[in-house]
């Protein structure tokens, strides 16, 4: 009885002074002695930690916050602005990250909410036009090298091709996961430079929830700024 009554009280103790969080992100950074790991995300146009772990016997890792809703967090090793930064769409539940110190954002591997599945579905398609883009603008560099302007003005006109390609992929893209988080993210980090009614095309389409979300108000506010403008 003694220890079952001891056993009780130490985890009463344990759940007072360590409050539980409703976003947790766990894993491993391979190669890591030791430094401070941060979880972030971007408030007042910069970087707010919402918590921190002092690593220094150990690879793994365990960070938690509250969110009320999906949004993007960051992991990283310095408070610093131009920081190495680890971005993954977080939803109440759980992410694993694990990764290596030498290539920290570039090793990274996610698992962890819907959002993020969906969001990295859409980075992997749109990474073929990048390259499409990449390969395009090296064989343009070479035909001005070798002087052969009319190769030049050919490869420019299937650059800007692959560019339209690009944005009615995205812009479709969001329209077909209006449902998500995602959606509006998507408009405001990756084609905010499109044209203002295919902006304002995805935005009213928006259920009332993904509306009223994070990335879905500054959706709405930046259309309003650009017709202002």
């Amino acid at each position: 009885m003694t220890n079952r009554l001891s056993l009780f009280l130490a985890i009463l103790i344990m759940s007072c002074t360590q409050p539980s969080k409703n976003t947790t992100v766990s894993g491993n950074i391979k190669g890591l002695q030791k430094g401070t790991l941060y979880l972030q995300h971007v408030k007042d146009e910069g970087f707010t930690t919402l918590d921190s772990l002092e690593m220094t016997s150990t690879t793994d890792f365990q960070l938690g916050c509250d969110l009320d809703e999906a949004e993007v967090l960051f992991l990283s090793l310095s408070k610093e602005l131009d920081a190495e930064r680890i971005s993954f769409f977080a939803d109440q539940g759980h992410t694993t990250i694990n990764t290596t110190l030498k290539r920290f954002k570039y090793d990274a591997q996610i698992e962890g909410s819907d959002q993020q599945k969906l969001l990295e579905s859409y980075y992997k398609n749109i990474e073929r036009f990048k390259n499409q883009k990449l390969e395009l603008i090296e064989a343009q560099l070479n035909a001005q090298k070798d002087g052969n302007l009319e190769r030049s003005d050919s490869l420019q006109v299937k650059i800007n091709k692959i560019v339209q390609r690009s944005y009615l992929y995205s812009i479709n893209f969001a329209l077909n996961n209006k449902d998500s988080e995602v959606a509006p993210f998507v408009a405001v980090s990756e084609i905010y430079d499109a044209n203002v009614k295919y902006l304002d095309t995805i935005n009213k389409v928006l259920p009332p929830k993904i509306a009223n979300s994070k990335y879905g108000i500054i959706l709405e506010e930046y259309i309003k700024t650009i017709k202002s403008e």
